[in-house]
């Protein structure tokens, strides 16, 4: 204890050394308190004012990163390639017309890596648990020496000889008559289909050894003109992979992904008509003088007999056998795609290997015709008049909803066709192009109610989109075609 005493009048004030302590640790935490006191209502205010700015704000912030990523998106389809982009002049072997191989130049697209051209890397899918490739084709050592079975015609075929219905002696003549008829009578049909009667309809679905039937080429004024030149060259052809462009809709994608065998065995035909030839030659695209662009063999087709382009597009999709009439196999790949296997690896997996006539791809979003009708007419892919005839017909015909006939998926996408010529399957694509001629173009429509009718087909392979996307390279439309005036 300590003590400190004043004289003169003062005041004697004892202080402890303890209570000295004890009052400046009071004073050191009164300070501190107050100290976190004002750190706290900080830190309040600033949470307080970033709330209300939120709650201001927050649309804004939602919509700015949504902006960025739909002209990120936009910007990417955007440099989809046509078919000259930077493009490089590369060399590659085309059979001539005699069959020897000679080299050409060619205009091909240069690569790019936001695209799907030109890729060849396999499309794969997870089954049981392990990664496998979706179209098991042949090692490319064995498609350089795979051929075409030499095998005759089934004797077990209910079909075994076609007629095709045709008049020579039709009354309509003249340039373009068949779309003056079609005009005048108010239906599709036209001098190229003949007049199909609904008894004639109902009488070419019954199968006979010999079968009389509706095929196009009705008239020698029908239209679908081809040269002669072009006819020799067509005549040709064993094994055809094919495609079309009318109206100038899309551009053509080089073939890759063949062996050399392959590429002296097989033709690759495009039917352009004239005003897709003038709009590739716009572009620098020029045909060279044995009539070829690249691998593509070039056929111009005048006298377009249907002011609709799609409905021109399925006399080469559907009637190859029609065009091609030497031919025991052909390959339909649509002109938005660009086809990147060898065509006899894709005859071996997808015909031979499973002992199959026809091979189409099937649709991966739908089962019903009748479902697909309703997506048809939402999407605006035809008039809903034109599909309520076409669905209150199959109903009378007692088309079933059923989404599997045969054993086999109802509906198709019908992108990519492979298939062998025989008469079963040539009735087969006969009566379909009856039904889209009849109705509409839309072929995933009829095609059910065909496979339905026919059931003497049953060996059809309806493989799987991921085949379908091994088999091509997507590169959608590219513009709309211009649809015939004259």
């Amino acid at each position: 204890m300590s003590s400190s005493i004043f004289n003169n009048n003062s005041i004697s004030i004892s202080v402890s050394d303890d209570e000295s302590d004890e009052l400046g640790r009071m004073q050191v935490r009164v300070r501190r308190k107050r100290k976190k006191h004002g750190h706290n209502r900080v830190r309040t205010e600033l949470t307080q004012r970033l709330i209300r700015w939120f709650v201001k704000y927050w649309m804004l912030l939602i919509f700015l990163p949504a902006s960025v990523l739909l002209i990120f998106e936009a910007t990417r389809i955007g440099r989809k390639p046509g078919l000259v982009v930077n493009s490089e002049v590369n060399e590659v072997k085309k059979p001539s017309f005699l069959g020897n191989s000679e080299l050409s130049k060619v205009k091909e697209p240069s690569q790019d890596k936001n695209s799907n051209l030109n890729r060849l890397d396999p499309t794969t899918h997870v089954v049981g648990g392990v990664r496998e490739r979706c179209l098991k084709l042949l090692p490319a050592e064995e498609l350089e020496h795979l051929d075409i079975p030499v095998d005759g015609e089934s004797i077990t075929s209910p079909v075994k000889r076609l007629v095709y219905i045709a008049d020579h002696e039709t009354p309509y003549g003249g340039e373009n008559s068949t779309l003056s008829w079609q005009r005048t009578n108010g239906t599709r049909f036209n001098l190229f289909t003949g007049n199909q009667t609904l008894d004639e309809r109902e009488k070419s679905f019954k199968v006979n050894e010999t079968a009389v039937v509706h095929c196009g080429f009705f008239s020698e004024n029908g239209g679908f003109k081809i040269s002669d030149r072009d006819k020799s060259y067509m005549q040709t052809c064993k094994v055809v992979v094919s495609t079309c462009a009318f109206g100038g809709g899309d551009d053509l994608y080089q073939p890759i992904g063949m062996s050399e065998a392959s590429l002296k065995k097989v033709c690759y035909v495009a039917f352009w008509d004239e005003i897709t030839l003038a709009a590739q030659e716009s572009q620098g695209n020029k045909i060279d003088e044995d009539g070829f662009i690249g691998k593509w063999r070039i056929v111009i087709v005048r006298d377009l007999p249907f002011v609709d382009q799609r409905l021109n597009g399925k006399i080469p999709k559907i009637l190859p056998h029609r065009l091609f009439p030497h031919a025991q196999y052909s390959i339909w790949v649509d002109s938005k795609s660009q086809f990147r296997r060898d065509p006899l690896g894709v005859l071996e997996a997808l015909l031979w290997h499973g002992n199959y006539v026809l091979a189409i791809s099937e649709h991966g979003a739908r089962s019903s015709v009748y479902d697909e009708a309703k997506a048809v007419v939402k999407k605006h892919k035809a008039t809903p008049e034109e599909v309520d005839v076409q669905m209150t017909q199959y109903r009378q015909d007692g088309l079933p909803e059923d989404k599997r006939f045969n054993g086999k998926k109802a509906l198709s996408e019908a992108s990519v066709i492979v298939r062998k010529h025989t008469p079963l399957t040539n009735l087969f694509m006969c009566l379909w192009f009856n039904e889209v001629v009849r109705f509409t173009s839309r072929d995933q429509l009829s095609f059910p109610f065909v496979l339905w009718r026919l059931k003497v087909l049953k060996n059809i392979n309806m493989f799987s989109v991921c085949m379908r996307k091994d088999l091509v390279n997507s590169m959608g439309h590219i513009r709309k075609a211009k649809p015939l005036t004259t």
